[in-house]
């Protein structure tokens, strides 16, 4: 995240406009190394803005809630991708995954893995950052913060065609995905709704955990961070891979505690 320097005159950089900021920082320092990962770190860019456009127009409930559940969200994803450009190991598994994925790889592809492990993995820990343990107690409240989740799809609806464009033009797109542009934008829009629904449940989930103790907090992340890692091997199927997302789902769901625990003993 950016932060005006000590002594700099004028109002600080509004939260989003920040993290805007840092993603291009990144984007003008990535090495060639991990060139592959610029056509994700685009897309984020671009996506974070329109969250930051939809912020201006007042489309959520409580505006700057979201803003600072976006600028958290996007922490994460910077966090991670400044461990794996310093080389220093610190990265979550999915994060991990989709850093070494092949370079050889479709954008289309490599934009995926990033969602995967920015949504199924970052998001839920992202609410929890923004959401104390005395708001889960306020139905009334919950049910807003559920409302502006919800929110977060129409502003990622509003992308997928121009993402999908975007993806085109980079030549991340075969013939066959152009005759298919239109049922692969029905696809992305179902799966992506179907991603953030699992994300709450799995928010819900985490919650329970945070006030069973930083132990089963651990645990529970644990699980998630493995289901999230898991999910990456379905990704790198052939095949179309956003009809088949649309069909079989792209989030992940953490079990209950009790099956959670029962399946660990198991191993």
């Amino acid at each position: 995240m950016t932060y005006p320097s000590p002594g700099t005159s004028g109002p600080p950089e509004p939260p989003i406009a920040a993290a805007l900021a840092g993603m291009q920082e990144r984007l003008d320092r990535l090495p060639t190394r991990l060139s592959h990962l610029r056509v994700f770190l685009s897309t984020y860019q671009r996506t974070t803005r329109a969250v930051g456009a939809a912020v201006e127009r007042a489309s959520f409930e409580d505006p700057d809630w979201v803003e600072r559940w976006d600028v958290f969200f996007a922490d994460l994803y910077l966090t991670a991708l400044d461990a794996e450009i310093a080389g220093d190991g610190q990265v979550p598994r999915p994060w991990r995954l989709t850093f070494s994925a092949s370079p050889a790889l479709p954008p289309l592809r490599q934009v995926l893995l990033g969602i995967n492990a920015h949504v199924n993995y970052d998001l839920p820990q992202a609410l929890l950052a923004v959401i104390s343990s005395e708001d889960f107690t306020d139905p009334v409240l919950m049910d807003r913060r559920r409302r502006d989740h919800e929110r977060i799809d129409k502003v990622l609806a509003g992308r997928v065609a121009a993402e999908g464009d975007e993806l085109t033009a980079t030549g991340g797109a075969t013939v066959l995905d152009r005759l298919l542009k239109p049922l692969n934008r029905l696809g992305s829009k179902r799966f992506l709704r179907e991603a953030r629904q699992k994300v709450w449940h799995n928010t819900i989930e985490l919650q329970d955990a945070r006030l069973a103790g930083p132990q089963e907090y651990a645990v529970r992340l644990a699980e998630l961070e493995l289901l999230s890692a898991a999910k990456i091997a379905d990704l790198l199927r052939p095949g179309q891979v956003l009809l088949r997302l649309a069909v079989s789902g792209f989030g992940v769901s953490l079990p209950p505690p009790d099956l959670a625990s029962s399946l660990r003993e198991k191993r």
